[in-house]
């Protein structure tokens, strides 16, 4: 599991809005967040959350990324449904959320199930972990991590 002051793992992807992201170096801060699937009402609050604040973000030189697992076809109908500010990035092989220990078991009505954790890291521009929120409650959280973000 990847905590504050780790160095995050060498790992790429592309991203809705067609480029490239190298988690080891992304070259300015970064907020990463994880969340568990889109669509669903959480997660689309988060997404509309965080769509609200992206100006803000880039005007502090910080840089917004959603993940889930849902493949890029899913992501890119989420986008446009709710018209999101906010790339996303596809993470259907797992690469991401295995080795931030994101993918973790969940149980609902007493059934366990293995499932993505809504989590969200700050990350330099130089790919070390600034902060760390595990098992993030939606209310208030963009605004928090614009916070800590603007303050970093």
């Amino acid at each position: 599991m990847i905590g504050e002051g780790d160095r995050v793992p060498a790992l790429k992807t592309r991203l809705s809005d067609g480029t490239e992201l190298n988690l080891a170096s992304p070259g300015r801060p970064l907020v990463l967040y994880f969340y568990p699937k889109d669509d669903t009402s959480g997660c689309t609050k988060e997404a509309q959350d965080f769509t609200l604040l992206v100006e803000d973000f880039t005007k502090a030189g910080v840089n917004v990324v959603g993940l889930s697992r849902d493949p890029m076809k899913k992501h890119d109908k989420f986008i446009a449904k709710y018209d999101l500010k906010v790339p996303l990035a596809s993470d259907e092989d797992g690469a991401f959320s295995d080795a931030f220990g994101t993918w973790v078991e969940k149980s609902i009505y007493g059934r366990k199930y293995m499932g993505m954790e809504r989590a969200t890291y700050l990350i330099d521009g130089d790919g070390r972990v600034l902060k760390v929120w595990r098992k993030v409650k939606v209310p208030g959280h963009a605004e928090e991590v614009l916070k800590v973000a603007t303050a970093a």
